[in-house]
């Protein structure tokens, strides 16, 4: 091979030759991203949308399994929506009455107020704790003394349990009496329901962030609005959207109040969004409550 054809197939590509060869590459990767973002991006959001939606409706699942749950005529909320409460019932029964008429039996009485147990009839369904309550014949909030919620007040239809009672057990005793020394109104079929706490869901800004925050374990409050003293905490969905009408029910909607329906509508960002509602996903969720006390 003659020298001067081995330095030509030795020099390689010039430098002109490579910059060519970038620009058309270049130009070809801008066209194919052309093509190929909008079904990538598309996925994407669909992936962020499944996510949002998945936590919204674990959320609202996890919230409707305790307001099916909640004491007859205790759900409240307040007035933007953005809180409810109610308490939650552990167990309940029927107790033997006067007018049973059962010899040796303990019995609720609403007439001597030293009388601090009553016969539990057929046994509790589930152990109850000391300190747990005992409700008869709850009619909600501003119908005292049948109210729960007046616990702390002079007038009320809820007792503190003194000893704890296995599951099975035919007996329960009471710290006192207030179902005769208040004179609450009997249950007709001779029911109560056993609370283990009030419990409430509330939308609030933590660092500029809005989150839906379940709060269980406190005293029991006259009010909404009112501290929760000794409360735990535990966050059950972030990026939340709006916290104005999360929940509806009670005095401003009457129709779902006597339909005994509470209205769940939770609004989530997806992730990346900006907190314009702009991506935001909203599951609606209707909850039944047992209203008869």
């Amino acid at each position: 091979m003659s020298p001067a054809l081995r330095q030509r197939r030795a020099r390689g590509f010039t430098l002109v030759e490579a910059i060519v060869v970038i620009v058309i590459i270049g130009i070809l990767g801008a066209i194919v991203a052309v093509f190929i973002r909008a079904p990538i991006q598309g996925y994407a959001d669909s992936v962020a949308r499944a996510e949002a939606s998945d936590e919204a409706d674990l959320a609202l699942r996890r919230m409707a399994r305790e307001i099916r749950l909640a004491l007859p005529n205790s759900v409240r909320v307040n007035d933007d929506g953005s809180a409810i409460e109610f308490m939650l019932t552990k167990t309940g029964g029927r107790y033997l009455a006067v007018e049973d008429a059962v010899p040796d039996k303990p019995v609720l009485d609403f007439v001597d107020a030293a009388k601090t147990e009553f016969t539990v009839v057929g046994g509790l369904q589930a152990a109850v704790e000391q300190d747990e309550y005992v409700v008869v014949y709850n009619l909600g909030p501003g119908m005292a003394p049948s109210d729960a919620y007046g616990f702390n007040g002079a007038s009320r239809n809820i007792a503190r349990v003194s000893e704890r009672a296995e599951a099975g057990a035919t007996l329960l005793k009471l710290r006192d009496n207030p179902f005769a020394r208040d004179d609450p109104m009997p249950s007709p079929g001779r029911r109560f329901q056993v609370v283990a706490t009030p419990v409430t869901f509330a939308c609030e800004n933590r660092n500029g962030t809005l989150v839906l925050t379940r709060y269980a374990g406190y005293a029991i409050r006259a009010e909404i609005t009112d501290p929760m003293a000794g409360a735990s905490s535990g966050v059950l969905a972030r990026r939340v959207a709006n916290c104005a009408n999360l929940f509806s029910y009670g005095a401003a909607d009457v129709e779902l109040r006597r339909s005994a329906l509470v209205l769940l509508a939770l609004s989530l960002h997806t992730r990346g969004a900006g907190e314009a509602g702009n991506g935001a996903v909203r599951l609606v969720h209707q909850v039944h409550v047992d209203n008869t006390p």
